[in-house]
């Protein structure tokens, strides 16, 4: 089973992915690494990423997710998958460039949306420190937005919860699915 968790940046991805991947055990790719030198230095520039930029990015995710796929294992991955087309190269990969009629969602991928107001996830970028990603670009990220459809798979979750609370609604999910049995759905950190 394979979960993206997709938001704009800052949203709260990797804080999620890395809580719900120590508790699960299972690895948690990171979007971010998977950038060009290139992209990343373009982010650190404050200037906006086409979707030229992205396709090598996202078909490097859709190698990852299908790698997991094909090995029968479970993972998270991060990535803003911010347009419907990024989600299809996600699951189809350079198919969903060139056939208008692609299949379902596989049932063994689900998205996390992490979604909040732009004002709390601007505080949050501005507040992060040693990210290429400049909070200056949320706003674009905010208009390139398209949330997710629930025939997408989708979970979705406001971010004004508790990151545990989320991690323990997901994590109960995963439960649903008959992919893990442990009885404690709870998740907390060191600092709780």
């Amino acid at each position: 089973m394979i979960f993206i968790i997709m938001g704009v940046s800052g949203c709260g991805k990797s804080s999620l992915g890395a809580v719900l991947s120590e508790k699960l055990g299972w690895p948690l790719h990171e979007g971010d690494i998977f950038h060009s030198q290139a992209n990343i230095e373009k982010m650190s520039r404050g200037e906006q990423l086409t979707d030229e930029d992205r396709m090598p990015w996202l078909l490097q995710l859709h190698e990852v997710i299908q790698r997991e796929r094909s090995s029968g294992s479970s993972a998270f991955v991060t990535c803003s998958a911010l347009k419907s087309l990024y989600r299809q190269i996600l699951l189809h990969g350079s198919r969903a460039l060139h056939q208008h009629f692609l299949p379902p969602v596989p049932t063994d991928v689900f998205f996390i949306f992490l979604h909040g107001d732009y004002s709390l996830i601007q505080q949050r970028m501005v507040s992060r420190r040693g990210h290429y990603m400049k909070a200056d670009l949320l706003h674009s990220q905010f208009n390139v937005l398209e949330s997710p459809l629930d025939e997408e798979n989708v979970l979705s979750h406001d971010i004004t919860r508790d990151i545990n609370d989320i991690a323990t609604d997901v994590h109960r999910h995963i439960m649903s699915l008959g992919l893990i049995t442990e009885g404690n759905t709870s998740f907390s950190t060191a600092a709780d």
